[in-house]
């Protein structure tokens, strides 16, 4: 999932515990191997300090308290916090109740190690995956998106075996946090692998391996390819029934990753797209397209807040806001500056019924509200902003006058309570800790995503900067034709719109033949569909059908 406003959270200062067997290796150190810092240089054989490190100035005599402290408290290699290269496998075994029933699963926390072609390891991948011991059975890789974000939110609040209680549509009040059961959880029907992305949580370059050669579109596919090959490997998987579910610009990353798989051999049998946005190209300065995408989001969220009389059907009506933002107003856009007066006032009239915004507010905007303008003018009469991520979530500003929000509170109203959660059930619950800290969401002022793709087929030949990866997708679907797809959507998602999905997946090209193998579907709820549970039900009833049609036992 997109966290574009989330900063990075420490893990506090987790002490290092000697583990299991299968744990050989803990924040850059081995186990059985470790020697306590300092151990080495105290009293009388301990090694001299190299000369020109400083301390060549230190005059105390042998066995002075303040000399042994000064050469203890000194910082060497191993007292920095590292990404293991050995890859650690931390299990644990549990019982979930998952529709009435009860299931026995382990889960671990691990590790794997990416390499180059020259078998250099470049990264190590942190994941939690939760298995059953059949290994006929599917397995699913989950993820989030950002680019820079952690997989703990599809990991604390969707799938999972376990998940964090919120207060949603509200801001969630204060710890302690409840972890519950998820009756909901997809473990019935496949294994799941929660994968986090180089840079986020724990997954962290290796060597001499910067951030930045990771950090882009394609690199991260190739990235997300290996890590996901390796998973097969160790654990013997290969042959299993396999997904991949992104979420955010996870799916981004799920079109570009389904046709390099496939190079590879790796053959899906589905791909889940969760709140998705797969062409960024259609965001480009000066294109009307984006605003065209949102127009029926924005007639939704009208609904909800009741700023419009109240629809008697509301996806009779949403179809009616697509008809009216692909038809009309997409061609009084197509105009430019050279639109009649008299369209515009009617387009004008038609957009406020639909969107609950004063006529004027529109006109006056030259009939493009973009998102900022919405989430701020709706509700300015009551001094309410909109999520973002959620348009049923309400913020209040200290400017109420203001062009935009301050801050989005479907994000603010749900960051404590899933990163607190995580933190304490990674520690008490799955026995993984880590002298590095985790990292919910990364970003730097150093790095910029390059979203530099090359598409199969593409025309020309070149490489795009802003990736479309539905073409991917595309060319997957046509060289697969087992192939199936689903796309999750929430009506009141504000941050990837469910038209504008509609429309990246209405332009892959794919025959009449392999339309059936793509389906939709659609939540009473906002860019992460689980946090209203309702819609958390359905949407796993539709998964259920979903699995059974990809994968039949």
């Amino acid at each position: 999932m997109m966290r574009f406003a989330v900063a990075a959270f420490a893990l506090a200062s987790l002490t290092t515990q000697a583990f299991a067997q299968e744990r050989p290796v803990h924040g850059g150190t081995t186990a059985g191997a470790e020697t306590p810092r300092g151990a080495a240089r105290r009293g009388t054989t301990a090694e001299p300090d190299e000369a020109g490190r400083g301390d060549a100035t230190n005059t105390q005599p042998a066995g002075d308290p303040r000399a042994a402290r000064a050469r203890e408290n000194k910082l060497g290699d191993s007292d920095v916090a590292t990404a293991p290269i050995r890859e650690l496998r931390v299990p644990s075994r549990h019982t979930a109740t998952i529709g009435g029933r009860s299931i026995a699963y382990t889960a671990t926390a691990g590790t794997v190690t990416i390499r180059d072609d020259d078998g250099k390891p470049t990264a190590s991948m942190f994941y939690v995956a939760y298995t059953t011991g059949d290994p006929g059975r599917p397995v699913t890789f989950l993820y989030n998106g950002g680019p820079g974000s952690s997989t703990l939110w599809l990991h604390m609040g969707s799938l999972a075996p376990v998940r964090v209680r919120t207060d949603s549509p509200g801001a969630t009040a204060g710890p302690p946090f409840q972890l519950v059961n998820n009756p909901d959880s997809l473990l019935d029907k496949s294994d799941l692998v929660f994968v986090d992305a180089i840079g986020a949580g724990f997954s962290r370059p290796l060597g001499d391996t910067k951030l930045q050669s990771l950090w882009g579109t394609d690199a991260d596919i190739d990235a997300f390819a290996r890590g996901i090959e390796r998973w097969l490997t160790i654990n013997d998987r290969w042959n299993s029934p396999k997904f991949i579910f992104g979420e955010s610009y996870g799916t981004t990353r799920s079109g570009g990753l389904s046709y390099r798989l496939a190079q590879d051999g790796v053959q899906l049998n589905g791909v889940v797209l969760l709140s998705s946005i797969m062409n960024y190209g259609r965001r480009a300065v000066g294109l009307d397209q984006d605003l065209i995408n949102y127009l029926p989001s924005y007639a939704a969220t009208a609904a909800y807040h009741h700023r419009i009389p109240a629809p008697a059907d509301l996806p009779a009506f949403l179809a009616q806001a697509r008809a009216f933002s692909r038809g009309p107003y997409a061609q009084a856009l197509a105009q430019g500056q050279d639109l009649p007066d008299a369209e515009r006032s009617a387009i004008a009239q038609q957009m406020a019924g639909f969107t609950g915004l004063p006529v004027k507010f529109i006109l006056d905007s030259d009939l493009r509200v973009d998102l900022g303008r919405f989430r701020k003018e709706l509700l300015r009469d009551q001094r309410r902003t909109l999520g973002r991520y959620d348009s049923r979530f309400t913020g209040i500003d200290v400017d109420a006058a203001a062009e935009s929000p301050e801050f989005d509170p479907s994000d603010t109203g749900i960051t404590g309570a899933f990163v607190s959660s995580f933190h304490h059930y990674l520690a008490h619950d799955l026995g993984f800790t880590s002298d590095m800290a985790y990292r919910p969401t990364y970003y730097s002022q150093t790095l910029k995503w390059d979203f530099n793709h090359r598409a199969p087929g593409q025309r020309g030949g070149g490489a795009t900067t802003n990736a479309d990866t539905a073409l991917d997708l595309s060319a997957a679907m046509r060289e697969n034709p087992h192939l199936l797809v689903y796309s999750l959507n929430g009506i009141y998602d504000m941050a990837t719109p469910f038209f504008g999905t509609e429309y990246d997946l209405g332009h892959m090209q794919i025959d009449r033949t392999l339309r059936p193998n793509l389906r939709f579907a659609y939540y009473p709820s906002g860019h992460m569909v689980y946090l209203n549970t309702e819609a958390l039900h359905s949407m796993k009833a539709d998964l259920a059908r979903f699995y059974d049609d990809a994968a039949p036992r």
